[in-house]
């Protein structure tokens, strides 16, 4: 978790550098706006039904009682946006203020302000050339409905465009795998009835305020297939979502080489395949049209195929990973396919991340799954044990569950069902939804989600050890405040830090660096050596505990 948000801190800051100064170089793009002449802009007004319905003609905003947003829209690129924007504006707007007032907080320096200006002006100086008329457009119309306070950073349509890219800048300029997420697939003989069937963590984490309101939408486009996704306010990328013919896409980080310009941001790209493939070959011919700036893993989930494969993207790369003789799939953040055994940069993530780790507990799991149902992927995708079920402590991001997922989301495409994961993490209520019944019908009129078919939230909610981990994780900001401000901590809350997740390295590593700080030499040696017992995420998590450990007996002469 440690090494985790110091990447976050990263991210946020490359977030805010771009978001400043990224349209400061791209004034050519001003004149590029898309050509939105053909398509309807004029939509009728927002009524607000309730707190929790908002309705625009046939289209609606209405939020479930497990406490997800339902967005339905349909029309033309630009009516989409503007639709989906007026729908949404509320949850649009919180949620790019949230972002935008990190800016102070991660970039205070104006010298590193004005370091960076020039360079990421240049850096995007070509992102828009890469995104199709059709999505300019429907940003465009979701752009309308942007909060105007932040026209002095850039005009409202070239920002929400630019923020389609934010992830892919943060991990290009950084070369950063931000999101540790863990997808499988199964069929024929490891299912019930043998269909394919999918589960996946999108273990992204932003802060409490970005995940509290998720948005599930279902699409009806002009053109291309009816889809839904899992997203936010402000984003019409996908990160995870199935269409009408039972194709889907989730996405995991990869590692590769770091590109020189920003190109096609990867959400982008997804929806894409999303909107207009059926099978994974149409899937695969859109990846190939597309140039990315990121290294991604698109795990491609097909009714039609029975099957899936991943589609394995860099700036410079590109390989299809299809299993042979078998009928499961694992994909974590590291590449699989013949394109990249050389890479090194994939060899070394293999090596040193906890991306393979993750990838052996998933089929550690699956071979202890005989015939995979919703609720086995679920159970699954709700791991918080080690290799052979080892307590290695909560959050740790060995673990399948994480415990810090934006989402979780398990497909029946065959069956065009999907379950999506409500709050906190991916322990609540698993929420069904039948695309057979939503796109086939009146969706006007038809209740979205499927109460006979959701599935039950985790009973570990209910327990002292999740107590124990929340406690954890307000007293790990506290004394990561304290150490970055060189406070004090009580004697009390350093003991209730152990109890809250005894089996989690990180505890024990915080200690010691604040024992360090102090200039309490035995006291951190003994914590960094504890930490050094337990299951540590990374190698350059383990060197840097083994450095302090050096250190510490040098100054001790033990």
């Amino acid at each position: 978790m440690l090494l985790y948000q110091k990447k976050l801190h990263i991210y946020l800051f490359i977030i805010s550098i771009f978001l400043l100064f990224g349209s400061c170089g791209i004034s050519k793009s001003l004149s590029n706006r898309p050509d939105i002449s053909s398509y309807n802009g004029n939509i009728a007004k927002r009524i607000k039904v309730s707190d929790t319905l908002y309705t625009l003609d046939d289209n609606f905003l209405s939020k479930n009682k497990h406490g997800l947003w339902e967005l339905y829209v349909s029309g033309d690129p630009l009516e989409r946006g503007l639709k989906t924007g007026s729908l949404t504006k509320e949850l649009f707007q919180n949620q790019e203020t949230f972002f935008l007032s990190k800016i102070n907080e991660f970039v205070p320096s104006k010298f590193k302000q004005a370091l960076l200006r020039k360079f990421l002006a240049w850096y995007n100086r070509k992102m828009y050339t890469h995104i199709t008329e059709e999505y300019k457009s429907e940003i465009f119309g979701l752009s309308k409905y942007a909060s105007n306070e932040y026209t002095h950073i850039a005009n409202n349509y070239l920002r929400i465009l630019y923020l389609h890219g934010a992830h892919d800048i943060g991990h290009a300029l950084k070369d950063l795998a931000l999101v540790g997420c863990s997808s499988f697939a199964a069929w024929g003989n490891k299912t019930e009835d043998g269909s394919l069937l999918i589960g996946r963590n999108f273990d992204f984490y932003a802060g409490n305020d970005f995940a509290k309101e998720k948005i599930i939408s279902f699409v009806n486009p002009s053109e291309g297939h009816k889809f839904m996704s899992v997203t936010w306010g402000g984003m019409i990328g996908v990160v995870s979502g199935m269409n009408e013919h039972g194709l889907t896409v989730t996405i995991n980080a990869g590692k590769s080489k770091i590109p020189k310009v920003a190109k096609t941001p990867i959400s982008i790209l997804t929806r894409e395949i999303l909107q207009y493939a059926t099978t994974i070959k149409e899937a695969v011919e859109i990846a190939k049209k597309r140039q990315v700036f990121v290294s991604e893993a698109i795990l491609i989930g097909s009714a039609k195929d029975n099957r899936a494969v991943s589609i394995e993207v860099s700036p410079k790369n590109f390989g299809v990973y299809k299993v042979e003789n078998s009928t499961q799939l694992i994909c974590s953040n590291h590449f699989q396919s013949d394109a990249y055994k050389d890479d090194k940069n994939n060899i070394k993530h293999r090596k040193e991340s906890h991306s393979e780790y993750r990838y052996f507990k998933m089929q550690e799991l699956l071979e202890n799954s005989q015939k995979l149902t919703p609720q086995n992927a679920v159970d699954i995708l709700r791991n918080k044990k080690g290799l052979a079920d080892k307590n290695i402590g909560l959050g740790n991001e060995k673990a399948i569950n994480q415990l810090l997922a934006h989402h979780a989301v398990v497909f029946k495409p065959s069956q065009r069902l999907v379950w999506v994961s409500s709050n906190p993490y991916q322990l609540g209520a698993f929420v069904a939804y039948d695309l057979n019944a939503i796109f086939n019908k009146d969706s006007s009129k038809v209740k979205l989600s499927n109460a006979a078919l959701t599935i039950k939230e985790d009973p570990f909610l209910y327990t002292e050890a999740y107590q124990n981990y929340e406690k954890y994780r307000v007293i790990s900001s506290t004394f990561k405040n304290a150490i970055k401000k060189g406070e004090n901590m009580l004697p009390i809350t350093i003991s209730e830090f152990q109890k809250s997740n005894p089996d989690y390295w990180e505890v024990y590593f915080l200690i010691g660096k604040y024992y360090y700080q102090k200039g309490y030499d035995a006291a951190a040696l003994s914590a960094f050596e504890k930490a050094n017992t337990k299951e540590i995420t990374t190698i350059p998590n383990k060197r840097e505990i083994e450095l302090y450990i050096k250190k510490l007996k040098r100054r001790l002469h033990l």
